[in-house]
């Protein structure tokens, strides 16, 4: 009989590249720019960036327009993307049925982050870039952060930077290590999807000047200041491939068929009716329309509002665009533990309108809290008050992050990673399941298995001791691991 090759052809390459990334990620040595560096630098490019946000009214939003026939709220190119009108009945949540405004961009963007070892050691070329909805101006974004509307200067503006490297890599002599199309909002993008992509390039890539070279060290340090790290960067991040876990497959508590098979009965037996209807059909549904914004009569969960912007930095120097300004801070937490000596997660099939596939794999909770204050008692979502309530030991990660600049104003995310005491949970419910960090990143090879949420969390959990690798301590112990680094700024 003959025997089968169990390392595989590629085993010897994929052990190389997972050396390399463990360097990047551990190496305090080697770094092209050293970490005060890096803060020097940044301060120089939130000096020299430029860039004012005015809120104005619909009637003064130059190049937009709401449809005569639908109220839709459309860009006069038709390119971009288009505020429309949902209409949703499904059985999953408090609130079975509904209607709201939700953005529609139907064109797949490109995320790309160019790697390049630099003195032996694997860097991330990641852009200083201001976007309208940033809280604080200047984020770290990736190499490529682009729609297709962009990069193909629908707005008359100038070339993206690096695009080359991402389109037609190969053909460039590139290294492609990773590139999947993933999901992004589904409670506010309706089947939105970018292309998230890492690409290893040579010496003739070098940093632009709002550009610069990091090390996986540094990026997974950033990671725990507040507002720093864009939504862009960390998902893209989150599909590195794995190189640091201490387990294999037969370690994990359910076999990887069994967890495809548990999110494949999730998809196929969750109810969920999601279809556009015309923005006008919105209004009479909690939702109102004013001079300068489109909000729920409650205040509650988010507004469109119309803002006009001017940056020195962009493309264009000017333009008009709606922002969904959410009302609130999220909550977004994985609850973690070991099983059988292995970190796990406990992940939730979670059902969004405006997911291509129904269920994605979200954080154990996501949510905004004073979004259920006004529903019946037993609406409160399901294991919020074990992260409320977690001893200050217990929390291993604890940043604010923003979500994408580019379409949300002002979108904060308290994001959270929490030792379970080792007795619980175990019986969760069926729509909750725990699985290792390894299995996720597996997941993370392939599209719309895990929400963009659940992809900062990845990327979170990669820098937390005893969960980013064997000899890295063990947080799961019961050391908190947010290393007293400031949450506000970094002076």
């Amino acid at each position: 009989m003959p025997q089968l090759n169990v390392t595989g052809p590629n085993s010897s390459a994929e052990a190389n590249l997972a050396a390399r990334l463990a360097l990047s990620a551990t190496t305090t040595g080697g770094e092209v720019m050293s970490d005060v560096e890096f803060f020097d630098w940044l301060d120089d490019r939130r000096r020299r960036h430029s860039q004012e946000v005015r809120r104005t009214t619909f009637a003064e939003l130059s190049g937009w327009h709401f449809a005569q026939d639908s109220g839709d709220l459309e860009h006069h190119s038709g390119r971009f993307f288009a505020v429309r009108g949902l209409r949703v009945s499904t059985d999953f949540g408090p609130v079975q049925e509904w209607r709201q405004p939700i953005i529609q961009q139907p064109e797949i963007g490109v995320l790309g982050m160019a790697v390049r070892e630099m003195g032996g050691v694997l860097h991330c070329l990641v852009q200083a870039k201001s976007e309208p909805g940033n809280v604080n101006g200047v984020q770290l974004s990736p190499t490529v952060q682009a729609t297709k509307s962009n990069y193909t200067r629908v707005h008359g503006g100038s070339a993206v930077p690096y695009l080359d490297c991402f389109r037609g890599p190969r053909a460039r002599g590139h290294r492609v290590l990773a590139d999947v199309l993933q999901s992004e909002q589904g409670s506010w993008f309706y089947c939105k999807r970018n292309r998230n992509m890492i690409v290893e390039v040579g010496p003739e890539v070098e940093a632009g000047e709002d550009f610069c070279w990091l090390t996986l060290r540094q990026m997974h340090m950033l990671l725990r200041y507040e507002n720093l790290v864009s939504m862009d960067a960390r998902t893209v991040l989150s599909c590195l491939p794995d190189w640091h876990h201490p387990s294999g497959p037969g370690a994990d508590l359910l076999p990887d068929v069994a967890v495809r098979s548990w999110i494949t009965a999730q998809q196929s037996e969750r109810e969920v009716d999601a279809a556009l209807m015309p923005l006008s059909k919105v209004e009479g549904d909690g939702w109102r329309l004013a001079e300068d914004r489109i909000s729920h009569e409650r205040g509650l969960f988010f507004s469109i509002v119309p803002v006009d912007v001017v940056s020195n930095r962009r493309e264009v120097a000017s333009w008009s665009q709606p922002l969904l300004q959410p009302h609130g801070t999220g909550v977004v937490a994985m609850v973690v533990r070991r099983i059988d000596g292995v970190p796990h997660c406990l992940v939730h099939a979670r059902v969004e309108a405006g997911y291509l596939d129904v269920v994605e794999l979200g954080p154990t909770v996501q949510c905004t809290p004073e979004n259920y204050e006004h529903l019946p008692a037993g609406s409160r979502p399901r294991f919020l008050d074990l992260v409320s309530e977690a001893r200050p030991e217990q929390v291993l990660f604890d940043t604010v992050l923003s979500e994408e600049g580019g379409r949300f104003l002002h979108a904060q995310i308290r994001y959270l990673i929490v030792a379970a005491d080792d007795e619980g949970p175990t019986d969760v419910p069926r729509d909750y399941q725990w699985v290792s960090l390894r299995q996720l990143g597996e997941l993370l090879k392939y599209s719309h298995y895990l929400n963009v949420q659940a992809r900062t969390l990845v990327a979170a959990l990669r820098t937390v001791p005893g969960i980013a690798g064997p000899d890295a301590g063990d947080a799961l112990g019961g050391a908190a691991a947010n290393g007293g680094e400031p949450r506000a700024d970094h002076r």
